[in-house]
């Protein structure tokens, strides 16, 4: 059976290069339909890289959607094959989901539906590479903006999940945080019966259904207090919390460079970090497909897949 554990094993025994060569062969290895075209990485865009990053023996590294996308797990703004321009669908705003009991039962609806398909979301060859480099000693820290946990399926260590992970459920009353896996078999239990035919995979391991089809599910609550429970992550319009934000720029001071992957960092969580980089006098480099806020502070842009390239940067 091909699981992350099974990965994991792997990905601390083997080399990059046999890592990759073996992720590359899996039977199951999804195709790519929420990654954009492009052209790919020249040479001498590779050469760059690979001279960037082995220069820097502190690398603080930042990832975003762009990463996972390679994963079969589609994102919201990639061009043409993200959901903002295939879709209707919006993110999850904290506040909504707050404060609507409607807006609740939808979002877990989908959560329950599309769960098992999420759980087997594997790691990528770009995900893998950045593991190896934190155990050669060149990767500093990694900050991801995903919340699917692939970097710690990979066996990334030094790595902060800046808008949490999915894999865990928080009560807003009390605070108690416990697993995922166990708020689904609560809802297995309330929903017996339940069974809809999705209309498609989303970003936030989820899937889209329609208002009708998720009318008569059931929510549980906290089994503690009763309390309204949510993902342990950042839905748009909350905020990072302030100490994790603390420590991320303490890790980017003892730093001597930064690497953004797949991300665009339309989000000032991630491009906060960017700008600061920057007034330290940090060198930057950008790797993702399409323009992102930031080209214009980075010494070097290439614009590729993440997996086709960052296996390529570090000879380990």
């Amino acid at each position: 059976m091909w699981d992350h554990s099974r990965l994991l094993y792997l990905s601390r025994r083997l080399s990059l290069v046999e890592s990759v060569r073996y992720w590359h062969c899996q039977a199951n290895r999804p195709t790519l339909p929420f990654v954009p075209t492009c052209s790919g990485a020249c040479p001498e865009d590779v050469e760059q890289l690979k001279r960037y990053v082995q220069q820097c023996q502190r690398l603080f590294v930042i990832t975003g959607a762009g990463i996972s996308t390679e994963s079969g797990i589609p994102d919201y703004r990639s061009e043409h094959v993200g959901l903002f321009a295939r879709t209707q669908r919006r993110p999850v705003e904290h506040g909504m989901f707050v404060r609507s009991a409607r807006m609740r039962q939808s979002y877990w609806a989908r959560s329950f539906t599309g769960w098992t398909s999420f759980l087997r979301h594997l790691p990528n060859a770009a995900h893998l590479a950045l593991s190896h480099w934190e155990r050669a000693g060149r990767l500093h820290w990694l900050v991801t903006q995903n919340v699917d946990a692939l970097h710690r399926k990979s066996g990334s260590l030094r790595c902060t999940e800046l808008h949490g992970c999915l894999y865990l459920v928080i009560c807003l009353n009390c605070g108690q945080v416990t697993h995922r896996e166990q708020l689904q078999k609560r809802m297995v239990v309330m929903n017996p019966h339940w069974q809809v035919d999705a209309l498609e995979v989303a970003p936030d391991g989820d899937v889209l259904l329609s208002e009708s089809q998720v009318e008569n599910f059931r929510v549980p609550a906290c089994l503690a207090c009763e309390g309204i429970l949510k993902p342990q992550v950042t839905f748009f319009g909350d905020n990072v919390d302030r100490a994790t934000v603390a420590f991320l720029y303490k890790k980017l001071a003892e730093s001597d460079g930064i690497l953004i992957a797949g991300s665009s960092l339309q989000v000032y969580s991630a491009y906060r970090f960017v700008r600061e980089a920057h007034d330290q006098g940090l060198p930057i480099a950008i790797l993702n497909i399409g323009p992102t806020r930031a080209n214009t502070l980075a010494m070097l842009t290439i614009n590729a897949r993440c997996g086709d390239v960052l296996p390529l940067a570090l000879d380990i």
